[in-house]
């Protein structure tokens, strides 16, 4: 193999077998349950990377399910999305995201720079609730539940609120243990259509986990219960911010 070839292919790792294909990854009936609730605001500044900025003390928990995602497959996802603005602007920062599948962690992390880590959630119906489960290897972190579908909301406001910018910290290493790139990346999500959307009473509880923190933004109140079914596709990033270029 040449180094043209090697330039040519070069796409993800491994070389000659990546781990994920190249995109755009569109995702089917994408379910989201979005328990979003309030917080330690002392707690939230400390994991909110400048230049980005806290708003409210406000956390979304989600738990994603795709079971039908362009070159990923089928897998389901889980984790912390805070409310924030940046240059005036407001978006959410993917704080913290647990999956299940190693295609859409690799393909996360090196192409946008999404938090992910493998783990096993779940989201499933059962009898009249909504619920999901995120464990890290046996022990359980969170739960969430929801009644299913007591009221309909506004598709409109849905689309708002998934066509907002997202931010994420991307960081690679060098081969030296220093850091090679470190990025605020901004995406969007696109091609949004909203099949369904509801809301009712919910509840969060999260438990203390050295390698999955999630209770260290503890559950003071919770404001709302969402869940949301759609199709939409993942944007590619942009560079907003280059943290080793000032």
């Amino acid at each position: 193999m040449t180094e043209s070839d090697v330039k040519e292919r070069a796409f993800a790792m491994p070389l000659t077998s990546p781990a994920f294909p190249p995109g755009p990854y569109r995702f089917v009936d994408r379910e989201f349950l979005v328990i979003t609730y309030r917080t330690d605001p002392e707690m939230l500044a400390r994991v909110i990377p400048a230049p980005l900025e806290m708003t409210d003390p406000i956390v979304k928990f989600e738990f994603i399910r795709m079971p039908d995602s362009t070159g990923f497959g089928d897998y389901t996802e889980s984790g912390q999305v805070i409310p924030v603005q940046f240059q005036g602007k407001s978006g959410s920062y993917v704080h913290a995201m647990y999956l299940d599948d190693m295609s859409p962690i690799a393909g996360g992390r090196e192409i946008w720079g999404f938090p992910k880590k493998l783990a096993s959630p779940q989201l499933c119906i059962e009898k009249d609730t909504i619920h999901g489960v995120l464990r890290y290897g046996q022990i359980p972190v969170a739960v969430a539940t929801m009644g299913y579908k007591h009221r309909p909301l506004p598709h409109d406001r849905m689309l708002d609120s998934l066509s907002s910018p997202n931010y994420l910290l991307k960081i690679i290493p060098h081969v030296d243990g220093t850091v090679r790139i470190c990025e605020l990346v901004r995406y969007f999500c696109e091609d949004i259509t909203i099949k369904g959307a509801w809301e009712g009473p919910a509840a969060l509880e999260l438990f203390h986990h050295a390698l999955a923190p999630v209770a260290a933004l503890p559950v003071l109140e919770v404001i709302s219960g969402v869940h949301i079914l759609s199709d939409l596709t993942l944007g590619l990033g942009t560079v907003i911010h280059d943290y080793l270029a000032s």
